[in-house]
């Protein structure tokens, strides 16, 4: 089935939630065929490069980003702001209410699972909006953990989490420079009893090293847990795709 084509979007509003992470509110009538309960599903960002005189210059990318909150008529997506931003970071950090934006997506939400014992989540500032809607969906009952790795103290957040789950922040302030911070954080956790529902998303470096953990230390399936790579250090998203392809179809060779 074809992917339907992006659809026009106007900013509403924009907050900068913390020094590095900014919230820009879409509105307008993408929303009107934009499906409901969508908060942690990706969207695609098309954002314009400005070069559509330069030859051989694609005139926009693509940039793969997160509802973080939904409502009846607009959606809020959180974009990390970085020195040397690329495309979209630049975009949205001078983005205005009244301005408008091609989105593609939803594509498929990647939940806990509800039937878990409880509950271990895992990533960055780039993951941070999943993970936030991943915690503010939890029954109030529900008992684990979050480690989250974020730039300065003042980019921690409060988010809506039930009373039974702990939240590790890491302070780090060059994303993607120790991709061992996230795996000793784990190293420390004491695994509890029970299934355990599981979500990691991070730095590509980092999450090689936390696959490893949770399969051959903690005996975790693949198949068990949700687990990604959302950038790589150094890399483009572009390249970053095809790095994560290769090391997908790597995995799926070791598995046979």
């Amino acid at each position: 089935m074809p992917k339907p084509a992006p659809r026009s979007y106007t900013v509403l509003n924009r907050q900068l939630v913390t020094p590095h992470m900014l919230r820009l509110t879409f509105g307008g009538e993408g929303m009107a065929a934009f499906p409901a309960d969508q908060e942690s599903a990706y969207i695609k960002l098309v954002i314009p490069t400005g070069h559509e005189s330069i030859p051989e210059t694609p005139p926009s990318v693509m940039r793969t980003y997160t509802v973080r909150h939904q409502r009846d008529s607009e959606i809020d997506v959180d974009i990390v702001l970085h020195e040397d931003g690329g495309p979209a970071a630049t975009w949205a950090a001078a983005a205005t209410p009244g301005d408008t934006i091609l989105i593609g997506g939803p594509g498929p939400v990647k939940r806990l699972p509800e039937n878990a014992d409880w509950y271990l989540l895992i990533g960055d500032m780039t993951s941070l909006p999943a993970i936030g809607a991943n915690l503010g969906r939890l029954p109030p009952s529900a008992q684990g953990r979050a480690i989250i790795e974020v730039t300065s103290e003042a980019d921690i957040q409060e988010l809506d989490l039930p009373d039974g789950v702990q939240i590790d922040w890491l302070i780090n302030p060059h994303p993607g420079s120790d991709s061992d911070r996230l795996v000793d954080a784990l190293r420390e956790f004491d695994w509890r009893p029970g299934t355990p529902g599981i979500w990691v998303a991070c730095e590509f470096s980092a999450m090689r090293k936390l696959r490893r953990h949770l399969i051959d230390e903690r005996g975790v399936g693949k198949r068990e847990m949700y687990i990604s790579s959302y950038w790589k250090l150094g890399t483009s998203e572009d390249g970053h795709r095809v790095v994560k392809r290769e090391d997908a179809d790597r995995e799926e060779a070791e598995s046979a």
